[in-house]
This record gives structure tokens, C-alpha cells and sequence, in this order.
């Protein structure tokens, strides 16, 4: 959920009680997603958090409130501001999912709402303004953006792109039907119908890569430390490249001690390069071996140790 505060207003209890554009979002098949394997879908879910999501709300003038499971509450500075996002943030996920297999994609639904909410003590936003957006993402298709009439009168006019008027609707718990628009293909993707038509103009970033976590060859399981120390500073090393997209340690290490296909890993992080390796340690010596790999057909770019070239195949 993201959430957009906007004025006040004086209620018959005579207290000052925000008005709000609230954006509520989640993940389709989220719990479908995590039965399958929970580690790897919180560990993508958490890499476009913090390298897409959370940029994108910083950009538009955002602030998390807090995350709810495979949700988030963001306030903005304005509606427009929370819908712009909202619809960037679709469209770099027809990007993101480009070459995933359907059944392994994340694919977020969002509906927007302008009304009142009551703001708790820890910061949290509760009444009608909410749960008319929350019943809104409930209706909308994947991958898209919809939005009331209340919502709808704010943007008209300020957002580019264009809306598609799909009438009054009955939301579940809510007394009124509630006029709904989406925001129309063109604006944002499906990402369903567009994901395969859009998979060859979209690629991973030039300088991506995702280093895997290092195999431990001296077989001590003392050393496990150690090689885990290895393969985060070269992720650290990697990140300050400039102009480079670094998958984060925590992602990385969701494929520690598992099969891997190394094209599917390219995939699934949208990345354009793989880099694995492996230590080996015997008294007073070590040996590091470390392997680059190009992930859209898995040959091999380079060998060695030599770090800084690692992006220079």
C-alpha cells in the first residue's frame, strides 16, 4: 500500500482528520509464489524493494510508513506524485519480468483512492480512504493501476496517459459503489499480455551481475566464514563501480548450496552477467578461482582472479 497525504478537514467530532490519496499494493499469487520456494520469492521481493520500489517512491517525493507482507504504506507529497510512481514502477516490471517464466513472476496490482483516514499513534493510516483502495487493488487486473472517480478527478489532467472508465462498482464491505478507472495499456503494461512481446527490447542493464556465493573446496566447514567473507567483498567491490547493478548479498546467498541454472538466474534478477567461484585453503596458502559468466547463453567471459576487468569481456 502506498499512501498520499493531501488536506485536512474538520469532522462532526471536531477533530482535524487528514484527506488522503491512498495506494494500496500487493503481489499477485504471493502466497502461491512462496509455497513454491518462500526463500527465493522473499529474496527477489527484497531486491526490487530496494532497487526499484524504494528508489522510484524517493524519486516521486515518497516515504515508507511501514511494509505490510508483500505490501507497502508510502506517503507522497501529492496524488499525482503517487500515481506517477505507481505507474513507473509497472512499467519497469514489464522489464523486470522479461524472460521469467509465468508461473515464477511478480507482478504487482494497485488501486488508488482519495478519502478520509485516521492516523494512529505509530504512524498508521486506518478509515474509508484505506479500505476503498485496498477493495480497488482487490478488482484490478495484474500488472495494472486502478483508480475512483475521486481519485481519477485529481490526475486527470496532470498525468500523462490515458484512463479507461469501467463504470460503478460494487466493493466488497463498502455501503456505496464506487466509479473506477484503469489506467490504460499504453500508460502501463499488462504485464501478462505484454512481458513476451517486450522481452527482446528489454534486457538486463549493461554492467548487471549477481556474484553467487563461493564453494568452500577445503571441504573444513570452518572455513564456510571465511569464503562467505570472500564473496561479499566482491560484491561490495563490484557495487562501487560506477554505472554498475550489483544484486544484493542477501539475494545472492537465497541459491547457497543449491542446483542452479546460471540462465535462469539471469533471468529471474535480470542481470546480464553471473560471477561464481570457489576457495581453497591449506596451511599458509590460498587459492581463489573465480569465473565470469555471461547469463543469456552461458559461456564463459573469463577466468582467474583478476576482479577490476570483471565487467571488461
Amino acid at each position: 500500500m502506498f499512501v498520499t497525504s493531501e488536506q485536512t478537514f474538520r469532522d462532526p467530532r471536531n477533530e482535524f482528520r487528514p484527506q488522503a490519496a491512498i495506494l494500496a499494493a500487493d503481489v499477485v499469487g504471493y502466497s502461491r509464489l512462496a509455497g513454491a520456494d518462500e526463500d527465493r520469492t522473499l529474496a527477489r521481493l527484497r531486491a526490487l524493494r530496494s532497487d526499484l520500489v524504494d528508489p522510484t517512491i524517493a524519486v516521486h517525493n515518497g516515504r515508507v510508513v511501514k511494509r505490510t507482507g508483500d505490501g507497502s504504506i508510502v506517503e507522497f507529497r501529492s496524488a499525482v506524485d503517487a500515481v506517477r510512481c505507481a505507474i513507473e514502477v509497472q512499467n519497469a516490471m514489464i522489464e523486470r519480468n522479461a524472460g521469467v517464466p509465468e508461473d515464477r513472476r511478480i507482478v504487482f496490482r494497485v488501486g488508488i483512492h482519495v478519502g478520509d483516514v485516521v492516523e494512529e499513534a505509530d504512524g498508521d493510516l486506518m478509515g474509508d480512504g484505506v479500505n476503498i483502495a485496498a477493495r480497488l487493488e482487490g478488482i484490478c487486473e495484474p500488472g495494472g493501476v486502478c483508480l475512483s472517480g475521486a481519485a481519477y478527478e485529481q490526475v486527470r489532467d496532470k498525468v500523462k496517459g490515458s484512463f479507461a472508465d469501467l463504470g460503478e462498482k460494487a466493493l466488497k464491505n463498502i455501503a456505496r459503489p464506487v466509479r473506477a478507472y484503469a489506467v490504460a495499456n499504453g500508460s502501463v503494461g499488462d504485464t501478462q499480455a505484454h512481458t513476451a512481446s517486450k522481452s527482446e527490447k528489454f534486457g538486463p542493464p549493461r554492467l548487471s551481475i549477481v556474484v553467487l556465493p563461493f564453494a568452500n573446496l577445503g571441504g573444513d566447514p570452518s572455513q564456510d566464514y571465511f569464503v562467505d567473507g570472500v564473496t561479499e567483498s566482491l560484491t561490495t567491490d563490484l557495487s562501487r563501480i560506477s554505472g554498475s547493478f550489483v544484486i544484493g548479498r542477501n539475494t545472492a546467498f537465497t541459491y547457497k548450496g543449491k542446483p542452479v541454472d546460471l540462465r535462469q538466474i539471469g533471468r529471474e534478477l535480470n542481470v546480464r552477467y553471473v560471477l561464481e567461484g570457489s576457495v581453497q585453503r591449506g596451511g599458509s596458502r590460498l587459492r581463489v578461482n573465480v569465473q565470469l559468466i555471461d547469463a543469456e547463453s552461458g559461456a564463459h567471459r573469463r577466468s582467474g582472479a583478476d576482479r577490476g576487468a570483471v565487467f571488461g569481456a
